[in-house]
């Protein structure tokens, strides 16, 4: 059974997404509106694009036109000159917002997704919140830049904590050696410990950071391959962007807890 602080954490996610639910399909409606000769006339899109562009959950995932259009005005000299007949600006413009709406749907997620989305946010709310999203969008119809940008993820996240804590590291410096500096930093090196069990689950840990350098040297997009190359499939990064994603966030908190002990 989950406990009253789990249930709590667990509604106010939910009352969350479904804020951020009710504001993009506002837009949307909003914007089709525009494009097809109305739009409601209270409602302020400037300041509603400014809210969205604000939550690192979805800004990058909002169409392009509303992070370059920054009035209506914009958004109408955009649209009318690329389609000609409502019909048309409408199924473009549902077409565009609808990956937005499924995620926040919950819709080709799992509930892990946006939790570890949250704490990346929080913890940089540009380049390694960034990365977790394209990994993300990635998974299903490109293979190899999941793979890719898994690896990429953790070492965002190990130089981030390393830039924090005033330690140095070499430009060329590989996944498995910055994790080395971060595990000993945060006391995770399977050395570290004596109790057996704990060894066992640090020492797994360090397997996977080194098991997704080799799977993203193996099946990756960042080297060439020859003739008789492995190509990946959606559930080779489905495996290798959630076992990012919970290193991601387990580094991410150890290091949250270090600092205000």
């Amino acid at each position: 059974m989950r406990t009253a602080a789990a249930n709590a954490v667990a509604e106010s996610e939910s009352r969350r997404r479904a804020a951020r639910l009710e504001k993009v399909e506002t837009l949307q409606n909003y914007l089709v509106g525009v494009a097809t000769g109305g739009g409601d006339p209270d409602l302020d899109y400037a300041e509603l694009r400014r809210e969205l562009l604000a939550d690192p959950l979805i800004k990058d995932r909002l169409p392009r036109f509303v992070r370059t259009c920054r009035d209506t005005g914009q958004f109408w000299q955009f649209i009318k000159y690329k389609f000609g007949t409502y019909a048309e600006r409408r199924e473009y413009l549902w077409g565009e917002f609808r990956p937005l709406l499924e995620m926040l749907e919950g819709r080709g997620t799992t509930p892990a997704d946006a939790q570890v989305g949250e704490v990346l946010a929080s913890f940089d709310t540009e380049s390694v919140h960034q990365v977790w999203q394209r990994a993300l969008d990635r998974r299903k119809d490109d293979p190899e830049g999941a793979i890719t940008l898994a690896r990429t993820l953790l070492e965002a996240v190990c130089t981030h904590i390393l830039d924090d804590a005033g330690i140095a590291y070499g430009a060329s410096d590989d996944l498995p050696k910055l994790y080395h500096q971060v595990s000993l930093l945060l006391q995770l090196a399977p050395s570290q410990h004596t109790e057996a069990d704990f060894k066992r689950i640090l020492g797994g840990c360090t397997s996977v950071v080194e098991g997704l350098g080799g799977l993203r040297n193996r099946l990756g997009d960042a080297h060439g391959k020859g003739k008789k190359q492995v190509k990946p499939s959606s559930r080779h990064a489905e495996l290798a962007v959630n076992l990012a994603g919970a290193m991601a966030v387990f580094l991410v908190e150890t290091w949250n807890a270090r600092k205000t002990a």
